[in-house]
């Protein structure tokens, strides 16, 4: 006879843990040298970084960001901060021209960090990597904190414009063998195209924008709209203009089933403004 009132066992979750987790980092600032400036494409350069200071640096997210610090361009002195209790404190001399970027890839044995360049427009950033040479000082600060994203999902999107290139190269990266993932990227040209290093099973569509001002041009949404994407469950990363990347989350929550929860979209840079960046998420 069974007792009705006897619960039974529930078996184990089989279930991948996707779940997002957050790392923080202490904060550190160097003070490094140019060792190799590369022309990747006509919009990409690439800056290789060296020095004693990148000793303990680290970046474990694909999508981290570094506080990057420019010399002054008058007199060419790098001013950076020192790391205090709540933050950075600065001297009396002012703060410099400082950036956002992805780390593109770190070599701790090789004592490097590469750091690409899109060179959009006549600001600070664009004009300093135009005529970056080796020896030229850049100041780094961070990443503060890094968000590790789990690689256990049916499939993987990433849409981005040329500023994300960085972050879709180490996401395509670091993805395990076979891992399906679809890549939608944005540049002018197909002179503007880089590869790809990855053992993922990669379906990769480049747009281009056509000599339009970028951060003007629909060409992303329109061909994420009109992409054939796979059925499962998947983790979507979108990085570009902050406007577009908005309307980009907005299409894949509320027309292609985005769980919000596995979308992650950043405003890397803002038309009309500086030294911007803007979080979509819920």
């Amino acid at each position: 006879m069974t007792d009705s009132s006897t619960s039974t066992a529930t078996a184990p979750s089989t279930a991948p843990d996707r779940t997002p987790r957050r790392v923080r980092h202490d904060l550190r600032f160097r003070q490094l040298t140019v060792k190799t400036v590369q022309r990747v494409t006509p919009h990409l350069v690439r800056i290789t970084l060296t020095g004693a200071d990148l000793a303990g640096f680290t970046s474990p997210g694909f999508d981290d960001h570094a506080k990057i610090f420019f010399p002054d361009a008058a007199t060419g002195q790098l001013t950076l901060p020192t790391a205090g209790p709540d933050g950075p404190v600065w001297p009396a001399s002012g703060r410099p021209t400082m950036r956002d970027y992805t780390p593109r890839r770190h070599d701790a044995a090789a004592g490097t960090l590469e750091i690409d360049f899109a060179l959009h427009d006549a600001g600070p950033a664009t004009q300093w990597a135009e005529q970056a040479k080796p020896g030229d000082t850049l100041g780094v600060g961070g990443p503060r904190g890094s968000f590790i994203v789990p690689t256990e999902f049916d499939w993987h999107l990433l849409v981005g414009d040329d500023t994300a290139l960085p972050a879709i190269s180490r996401r395509l990266a670091e993805l395990p063998a076979g891992a399906r993932v679809v890549v939608l990227a944005e540049v002018d040209s197909e002179a503007d195209e880089i590869a790809f290093d990855t053992q993922a099973a990669l379906t990769l569509q480049w747009v281009h924008r056509r000599g339009a001002a970028p951060g003007t041009s629909a060409v992303l949404v329109d061909a994420l709209k009109a992409a054939t994407l796979p059925a499962g469950d998947f983790h979507a990363w979108v990085g570009c203009e902050s406007a577009i990347a908005k309307a980009l989350r907005a299409h894949l929550v509320g027309e292609r089933g985005a769980n919000p929860k596995w979308t992650r979209a950043s405003g890397y840079w803002r038309r009309g403004a500086q030294a911007t960046h803007d979080s979509h998420d819920e």
